[in-house]
């Protein structure tokens, strides 16, 4: 439990940044599910915007700071060799 007014504050700050990645987190994995799901069935079509909405929305996290370049940019080229596999 935190005892002065400064590690009160960081106390708060770290519960709002926590829910916050897990927002995203949890979103970049609905996001990706979706990808493999597409591609699962085999349509070409669905698994490309579910691609292009991944590769957006993996990017949007990096400029948040959610996810470093490398990692997002891993996470999309995997991706989208699978898309390209069908």
């Amino acid at each position: 439990m935190a005892n002065h007014k400064s590690s009160e504050k960081r106390a708060r700050q770290t519960r709002i940044k926590t829910e916050r990645n897990r927002f995203y987190k949890t979103r970049i994995k609905n996001v990706t599910k979706n990808v493999l799901a597409a591609i699962e069935t085999a349509d070409k079509e669905k698994a490309l915007e579910a691609m292009k909405t991944a590769n957006k929305y993996l990017h949007h996290c990096v400029s948040k700071g959610i996810l470093k370049a490398g990692t997002a940019s891993r996470k999309v080229s995997r991706l989208q060799v699978k898309v390209n596999a069908i």
